[in-house]
């Protein structure tokens, strides 16, 4: 895996390359080059230079037209013979020695990453031509998952999900994998002892490892999630909540400021992988609350189907907490991709409450007095958001509540316990009628 991904964060340069079609055009792919750029930054990798092209649907074989990998490769050529003329002009003396400045050198282009998965014949017709390394967006959402695992658990499935990406593509990352692991006969043959005869291509051997391997970690998730499976039953009679949201919307940090914990929060991709989950207890009342791994466009199924049992906290919670970046130019979208992702863990019909975050750092553009032209989305005020988003909710919406918080200001957060613990309470007495409560509260 190490020969085709980021292996760890260290600042390479990255050229960005994305596809204008008729079902995406070029704001929604010019969003899509964000997040790869966020995504690139997280696995540790500057972005110098971004390409698209407008056509019909990516190429069989080369992703993009021949046209434009021309002009890729010279880009790439022309940072090459940039880098090359800045170390000649340089000392010598200094270079052998290692002590040579090169902050401000121009850089060579380390790695072309494109924004969709790529096959395994594009990645080789690529890589053929342009001579450096290639990413598609699932290697290096793998890659960034591999950096921030911790536990076990994490790392078996992401190690699950790295390989069965890498099986289809064995035949790209080893040049070794056609010679035979046999001899031909007795006597004369090179094979050891018992492999004579027509022997095994070292490309089948490579791949009956890795499927005995997914198989192995396949055995092992299982046993982990049997694990899981019996934690959750000795949990006792407390409703769950699990905080559920677009990558890097402030779950952690709600997390952190709600239940008292200690996450890890980043302002970066995916820094949540491994589900936490705590007890707290707003007023008379202890529930549990779970922090899970973020929801993102375009993820890869290997990683849904891998983190089967991270997910199992959501498809067995109460109460489903969406959290919602309000910050971001592309929110109602990021709501869109995460209503699709719990539809498809069947998880649609859960009851639901919709927290829009960081309102400290929403911004809108006011528009001018003589501007006769219809208010667009950059244009519409906080309140206006509020009052918009709170029509749709209520009893008989998809969503109970909608709340604007700020959870790194601590803003409307009393609100948001006082919500809690109302939607709480209704399930709480609903599943256990004989409830447990901390004390009785005859108000």
């Amino acid at each position: 895996m190490k020969e085709f991904v980021i292996s760890e964060a260290k600042a390479e340069t990255a050229v960005l390359v994305g596809l204008i079609t008729k079902e995406q055009n070029e704001a929604k792919t010019k969003e899509y080059l964000d997040e790869l750029e966020f995504l690139a930054d997280t696995a540790g990798a500057v972005t110098v230079k971004r390409f698209t092209q407008k056509v019909g649907g990516p190429s069989q074989t080369t992703y993009v037209g021949s046209g434009k990998l021309l002009e890729i490769k010279e880009y790439i050529k022309q940072c090459q013979d940039a880098y090359d003329e800045w170390l000649d002009e340089q000392d010598a003396s200094l270079f052998a020695e290692g002590l040579l400045d090169e902050s401000n050198a121009p850089q060579p282009v380390g790695m072309v990453i494109f924004d969709d998965e790529l096959s395994a014949k594009q990645m080789r017709n690529i890589e053929k031509e342009l001579q450096v390394k290639i990413l598609d967006r699932t290697s290096l959402i793998l890659d960034i998952f591999a950096m921030r695992a911790q536990t076990a658990e994490a790392k078996a499935q992401v190690e699950l999900a790295q390989h069965r990406y890498m099986l289809p593509r064995l035949q790209r990352l080893w040049t070794h994998l056609e010679r035979q692991g046999g001899g031909s006969g007795s006597g004369g043959g090179k094979g050891s002892v018992g492999l004579r005869g027509p022997g095994e291509t070292q490309l089948e051997m490579d791949r009956r490892i890795i499927l005995q391997r997914i198989t192995l970690l396949k055995q092992r998730l299982a046993e982990i999630d049997k694990q899981k499976t019996t934690q959750r039953k000795n949990r006792g009679r407390l409703i769950r909540v699990a905080l559920v949201g677009y990558t890097n919307v402030g779950k952690s940090t709600m997390m952190n400021l709600l239940a008292k914990s200690e996450v890890f929060a980043e302002n970066k991709l995916f820094a949540t992988l491994d589900t936490t989950v705590r007890k707290m207890t707003i007023d008379n009342l202890p529930f549990l609350l779970a922090d899970t791994v973020g929801f993102i466009r375009k993820l890869p199924s290997d990683l849904v189907e891998s983190f089967k049992s991270t997910l199992d906290e959501v498809r067995e919670a109460d109460l489903l907490v969406h959290v919602v970046d309000i910050s971001h130019p592309d929110f109602e979208d990021q709501i869109r991709v995460v209503e699709e992702t719990l539809k498809e863990l069947g998880c649609a019909d859960k009851p639901a409450m919709l927290v829009f975050n960081k309102i400290d750092a929403y911004t809108w553009v006011e528009k001018e007095e003589d501007d006769l032209t219809p208010a667009t989305k950059e244009n519409m005020t906080l309140d206006d958001l509020e009052k918009t988003w709170m029509a749709r909710t209520g009893e008989n919406q998809h969503y109970l509540e909608c709340l604007f918080i700020s959870a790194k200001q601590k803003d409307n957060i009393d609100a948001l316990r006082d919500i809690l613990y109302k939607r709480v309470r209704e399930l709480h007495v609903q599943k256990y009628p004989y409830n447990d409560f901390l004390y009785q509260d005859y108000e």
